[in-house]
């Protein structure tokens, strides 16, 4: 029996196959990986839901760089949602900080209202937040926020293990706490003995995928 739930994070239909091959439990689309992830095109968006079996999240963020987000790149967001909904997707990635890099609750509660019936992630903007935990506890607050996706304020999962177990240990029955960052199919096994938790995402967390 498996012990905890793998996320393959994925850019291509070729890569999403492979992922789903090789036992992923669920996958994470995105586009432009290198920048962190971009909401993907919406003709792979098709393509992949249409032949991929496992379930399938996809990214919605309309830029790189930070995750404050004017009136009309919100309106870029809530246009991109409902095409995503139309597609029959089912959970959305995301994440939204306000000008003084806290969660920005209320436009979670607006994506969440555009996105509905759609599950949520929140993902890993939450890193960035000056006010972490209280800010997860916030999150959780809203009841509308499937998973976090974190590594634990840190550039790798590694030098977050500690802030991540802690996250779990507090909130982990109200949230699912995703633990992300560089974890590939050589770390992934150590890391879970430091962290203890039930989701595990990655890139190359089960190898070089094509």
């Amino acid at each position: 029996m498996k012990k905890f739930l793998i996320e393959c994070c994925v850019e291509s239909y070729d890569e999403a196959l492979s992922a789903e091959k090789k036992g992923a439990d669920q996958i994470e689309l995105c586009s432009d990986l290198n920048n962190d992830g971009l909401t993907p095109e919406f003709k792979l968006v098709k393509k992949v839901i249409n032949n991929i079996s496992i379930p399938i999240k996809i990214m919605v963020r309309p830029r790189k760089g930070n995750f404050c987000y004017s009136n009309s790149e919100m309106t870029t967001i809530k246009d991109q949602i409902t095409y995503l909904k139309s597609l029959g997707v089912d959970h959305i990635v995301f994440g939204v900080l306000d000008k003084k890099n806290n969660v920005n609750i209320d436009h979670v509660k607006k994506i969440s209202d555009w996105s509905s019936p759609m599950k949520i992630t929140f993902h890993k903007a939450i890193d960035e937040s000056i006010h972490f935990f209280n800010n997860i506890e916030d999150l959780v607050h809203t009841k509308r926020v499937d998973s976090l996706l974190t590594s634990g304020q840190s550039s790798t999962a590694k030098a977050g293990a500690r802030n991540i177990k802690k996250a779990i240990n507090i909130y982990g029955k109200d949230i699912k706490i995703i633990s992300a960052g560089k974890i590939t199919s050589k770390n992934l096994d150590s890391l879970h003995k430091k962290i203890g938790g039930n989701y595990y995402h990655g890139r190359e967390i089960l190898g070089k995928l094509c």
